[in-house]
């Protein structure tokens, strides 16, 4: 697996995702500047979280038109893995990779702690490191991570399997406790929550550790 990791002015979770990928790839992944005009060669590519240009306008909005988005996109749609984290999860539905929206959080404050999810869709690459119905911790660390779609779309996602993960106490307002998404072709997900603040027990948790390694192994 060739990964790479795409940053933005404002990214802070780049380097945390940079640690996973390596970890689980026994390989650094290339971090690819938003300016840049195309991707390196790569199999594999992951938006990482933050506040990407101060969240300006809407979180994500600005990212979305990043010059290296539009290779991003192609190769999505091309069929090339793409997973965007929290901010890259906004950034992605803002680029039209993925349906809905990423609202203020219902209680309009910034919700940072460790929640436990239940795995909706294990069939995807994405989560084929966990059995359906079980339940993982990830850490979340968002203002605007309450997922919007209308009922016409929701119901898509949940008739098409695309719901990959779902709160189990919902800790921004979330449509049907909606934390992660896939897209159509089950190329591309979007989830608020931090699989890559959880492959350590030096952080309480492995379960980001058997997120990554799943992927890696289905990707293979």
């Amino acid at each position: 697996m060739k990964p790479c990791v795409i940053v933005f002015p404002a990214s802070n979770c780049d380097r945390d995702v940079a640690v996973a990928l390596e970890q689980a790839t026994g390989k650094a992944p290339a971090m690819v500047w938003h300016g840049d005009a195309s991707l390196p060669d790569t199999d594999f590519i992951v938006l990482p979280g933050g506040f990407s240009f101060g969240d300006y306008l809407r979180s994500g909005a600005m990212a979305a038109k990043s010059p290296i988005m539009r290779d991003v996109i192609e190769r999505a749609n091309a069929g090339t893995p793409v997973i965007g984290i929290c901010n890259g999860f906004q950034t992605l539905c803002e680029a039209g990779l993925l349906p809905g929206a990423l609202l203020r959080n219902a209680d309009l404050k910034f919700v940072c702690r460790t929640v436990t999810l239940k795995i909706e869709n294990s069939q995807s690459m994405f989560t084929s490191g966990f059995q359906n119905g079980q339940f993982v911790d990830f850490p979340v660390a968002h203002h605007d991570g309450n997922y919007f779609a209308d009922d016409a779309t929701l119901d898509r996602l949940e008739g098409e399997g695309r719901v990959a993960l779902r709160y189990v106490d919902n800790p921004n307002g979330s449509a049907r406790n909606i934390a992660g998404i896939l897209n159509n072709a089950g190329n591309v997900l979007g989830l608020m929550p931090h699989p890559e603040r959880m492959i350590s027990p030096l952080l309480g948790c492995m379960d980001g550790a058997a997120f990554f390694s799943g992927v890696v192994k289905a990707a293979a």
